[in-house]
Order: structure tokens, then C-alpha cells, then sequence
């Protein structure tokens, strides 16, 4: 179904039942065995930093359980460790995965397309090199947080091409291994090409990573038998402002803005121009957009009671950016609130509040 063309009351209500799916489907019994039983033949903890575009979906481009690989997601995928709040919920993820025993794989990710270079990244202007660039930058800042030695938590710099999901995967002396051009390997030689590849990297984390490459072999042969249409134009229709947005992955459904960086204005004023764009030049219906904030819990009580706080913050300072900016685009804004049992990645929308 093409949602796009819906009114956007339809939108909206679409949006909510595929969030409850997500959450059914993550908390169903298979599911849960198939994370117990992954989590124990690859206890390595893998986190990837990406940017929001929703092609970029890497448990589905690795053949990876849901609820394994932690994501990082924000506009352009264009991060700083500097971030105050980044950098606390970075270290946090991995002061929890230390004192479980678990070694950190931190997957810095870039992407583009082969086929058309209007359909890399926006963030960086489609400039490939840049972004590059910018993930070289992200890893100098993992190591000089997190050490040289790459003992606990190793920075694996790897590109995404959009056309065929294919990992490119950057070694540490320049080298790359683009898994669309290798063809089907064995996992000997997959483990052969790592060690070439990261001569340093434990041998743990050298084994957890091997199914993701496999993974991403096989579904490359999958796509590769399939017809799919490459999404070039915008026709996002929401602004989400937070975290727990996993169920939205589409492309040109969602514009996410995590909540880490301090200049917050910016990236939502930059996603309201494009929602503004997509109406102008009837990619969208000109009768609503949704801005959604979203902000995850685990415990009950304090906890979420802080996230019910923040998400409204966010929501209430996203649509002052927006009214401020495009007084009349914020006429036609649908402003949801919601918190995220992470327990269950179950989205639950907050009551509006009064007045």
C-alpha cells in the first residue's frame, strides 16, 4: 500500500498499528529464543551508528535477529562524541555491556548509491568522500574515549550501498572488502579476510562479526533476484524527534532528529523545510504532517516518568522551531507524544496535555 497518498489521519493511524506490529513481532517467542540463542554463539554486543534514512536497515541486511544490533540514528548520520548527551548514552550502552562480560563492536557506518549519486546521502550533499571523512573523524573520537587498543570496544568504519544493501567493510590499513563484488565465500575465507583485514581485532569480536558478513551475502543474492523500485525522491511526511524509532524503517516515510546533538534547532528546522518542499511539489498531501516524539524507558516509575517529561520537551520544542520557522506549515502539524517500553519496544502515546 502506498501510504504516502492517504489522508493523513489514515497516516497517522497506519503509523501506530505498525509500531504495534513491531513490538508484537520483537516480543513473540520466536523471536525472543532466536536473541537468546544468537546473544549465546555471539556474545560480542554490536552497535551501529547510521544516519536515518530508513534503506539503512542493518539486522535486515545481515539476516540479524531484531533487538541485537543497538542502533544510533540521526539526520545525515553525522555525530560528535562531544555531544553531552551522546556521549553519556554512548557510554552508558557500553559500561552495561562491560559489566556483562561483553566485548563492543561499534560499527561507524556511511552510505551511498552506485547506481545515481542523487540517492547518497543528504546530509552530506551526496558527497561520499565527505562522509567518509566524517566516520574517520567519529572513530579518532571512539579511540581516544574508549582507548587504542581496541581490547573492549573496536570502531569498524563500514559503508552501505543503498542499491544492493552491500556492506563495505574499511580496513585498518585502507583496504576494503565490498561484499557485492566478492561473490559467495566461504566462512573460512570470510575469517581469512578479517584477520587480513583487522589484524588487531580481538578474536571474539572477529567471530561475532563473521555471521553479519554472511548474512549480508546472502541477502545481497536475494535482492539481487528481486525488482525493486530505487526511492529518489522525498516524500517523507513526519518528523520524529528521539529514540526507538526502529519500526520506521521505510525509505522516505520518516525524517528522524536523534536527540544528541545541543543544536537541536537546526537539524528540525532543516527537516521542516523538507517536509514544507514535499507538499509544495505534491510528492505529499497538503493536509498534515505528524511530528512525533518518542523517548525509551526500562523501568517502571521514575524512569518513565522522566521519558513521559522529555518527549514532551522535545515535541513542545520541535513545534516552536517549526511555528517559529514556517508559521504556515506548523497549521498543518499533527503533534503526537509517546515513550517506549524498551523492554518490549512497545510505543505508547502519551495523553495530550491539558490546555
Amino acid at each position: 500500500m502506498d501510504i504516502h497518498g492517504k489522508p493523513i489521519d489514515q497516516r497517522i493511524d497506519w503509523l501506530f498499528e505498525r509500531a504495534r506490529d513491531y513490538s508484537a513481532r520483537f516480543c513473540s517467542p520466536e523471536n525472543w529464543l532466536a536473541r537468546e540463542r544468537y546473544r549465546a554463539l555471539h556474545p560480542t554486543a554490536i552497535a551501529v551508528l547510521k544516519c536515518m534514512d530508513g534503506r539503512i536497515n542493518i539486522p535486515v541486511a545481515t539476516n540479524t535477529p531484531l533487538g541485537i544490533i543497538q542502533p544510533f540514528r540521526n539526520l545525515g548520520g553525522i555525530f560528535d562524541l562531544g555531544w553531552p548527551h551522546l556521549g553519556e548514552v554512548l557510554a552508558g550502552y557500553v559500561q552495561r555491556c562491560v559489566r556483562e562480560g561483553r566485548q563492543v563492536l561499534l560499527v561507524i557506518t556511511y552510505h551511498f548509491s552506485r547506481g545515481n549519486v542523487q540517492r547518497g546521502c543528504a546530509g552530506f550533499n551526496c558527497d561520499t568522500a565527505a562522509a567518509i571523512a566524517h566516520t574517520r573523524h567519529i572513530k579518532a573520537q571512539v579511540e581516544s574515549v574508549f582507548g587504542l587498543g581496541h581490547d573492549t570496544v573496536y570502531p569498524l568504519l563500514c559503508g552501505f550501498e543503498t542499491d544492493e544493501d552491500a556492506l563495505l567493510i574499511h580496513g585498518e590499513q585502507g583496504e576494503v572488502l565490498d561484499l557485492s563484488k566478492v561473490g559467495a565465500l566461504e566462512d573460512d575465507a570470510l575469517m581469512q579476510q578479517l584477520a587480513a583485514l583487522f589484524p588487531d581485532m580481538p578474536q571474539q569480536i572477529r567471530r561475532d562479526l563473521l555471521p553479519l558478513l554472511a548474512g549480508n551475502l546472502a541477502h545481497i543474492r536475494e535482492v539481487r533476484q528481486m525488482h525493486r523500485a530505487a526511492d529518489i525522491e522525498h516524500r517523507e511526511w513526519m518528523i520524529c524527534l528521539g529514540r526507538g524509532f526502529d519500526f520506521l524503517h521505510m525509505p522516505n516515510l520518516a525524517l528522524i532528529v536523534g536527540p544528541y546533538s545541543p543544536e537541536l534547532a537546526d537539524p528540525v528546522g532543516k527537516a521542516a523545510s523538507i517536509i514544507a518542499a514535499n507538499m509544495a511539489l505534491g510528492r505529499i498531501p497538503d493536509d498534515g504532517f505528524l511530528l512525533l516524539a518518542s523517548v525509551p524507558y526500562e523501568e517502571l516509575g521514575v524512569d518513565r516518568a522522566r521519558a513521559e517529561l522529555k518527549s514532551a520537551f522535545l515535541a513542545d520544542f520541535a513545534a516552536g522551531v517549526i511555528a517559529a520557522q514556517y508559521p504556515a506549515l506548523a497549521e498543518k502539524m499533527h503533534v503526537r507524544k509517546a515513550v517506549l517500553d524498551w523492554r518490549a519496544r512497545r510505543l505508547e502515546q502519551l495523553a495530550p496535555s491539558a490546555g
